[in-house]
């Protein structure tokens, strides 16, 4: 199974929103990643709405032809702009309104009865659900028992400590892929990933279906130009 890359445009979006004006525009840069490569397109509106807007799902929806993950807090109004867009993915993250970024997992059995609820809801709509976890394998027993097609890894300690013992960094998340794999549940993994660490991180966790990467692979950009990123980091997967 080739693992796929969904490239994050939260930085895009929050490039354009800091003129006031559609430049660069979302939508064309999503279909771009496409023509160039990306096997999906990844945007976690924020309540301040400072990367992508809500309004913005829409249309990317309309034109995205590989597939849509939507990440986020499931707060009411999240919810019910999800349900109505219907993204082929939507990864639940536990981030308070304030979060800089997404740093931490769910715990999961302290939310059960919220997140089973809120999954059912999607899997109504035929939307595929991920529940971000740090790399715990009660985690991802407990993302089993509340009905989640998905795990995403938190790969940020990962990425940390990747160049001091990367065996040792990995072994987490090793562990967690394998467990996920015997209760039917798909692996996806983000936070931190790159162009040194990817590699390492694709060749060692089993079944490994997707990764979402934003900042480091817009960053690269910058010097390399989206085109070549984006075959850049497909070839390291």
């Amino acid at each position: 199974m080739r693992t796929k890359l969904s490239v994050n445009i939260n930085k895009v979006a929050l490039i354009r929103n800091s003129r006031g004006a559609n430049l660069p525009d979302l939508v064309q840069f999503a279909r771009d990643c496409e023509n160039y490569g990306a096997d999906g397109i990844t945007v976690h509106p924020r309540p301040d709405e400072r990367h992508v807007r809500y309004n913005d799902l829409a249309l990317l929806k309309d034109v995205i032809t590989t597939e849509l993950n939507v990440e986020g807090y499931p707060s009411e109004k999240f919810m019910k702009v999800v349900l109505n867009v219907q993204p082929h993915q939507c990864t639940l993250v536990p981030d308070p309104p304030g979060a800089l970024t997404s740093d931490k997992g769910w715990e999961i059995k302290k939310e059960k009865i919220f997140l089973t609820n809120i999954i059912s809801s999607l899997r109504d709509r035929g939307i595929r659900t991920s529940l971000f976890i740090n790399p715990d394998v009660s985690q991802v027993d407990a993302a089993s028992e509340v009905g989640a097609h998905r795990i995403e890894l938190y790969t940020g300690d990962f990425a940390r400590d990747y160049f001091i013992d990367k065996e040792k960094a990995i072994a987490g998340h090793v562990e967690c892929a394998k467990r996920a794999g015997k209760l039917g549940i798909e692996v996806n993994a983000g936070h931190d990933l790159n162009l040194d660490n990817l590699a390492y991180y694709a060749k060692s966790v089993p079944l490994l279906a997707e990764v979402s990467i934003g900042h480091a692979l817009i960053s690269d950009a910058l010097y390399f130009g989206i085109s070549n990123v984006i075959g850049m980091y497909k070839n390291l997967l």
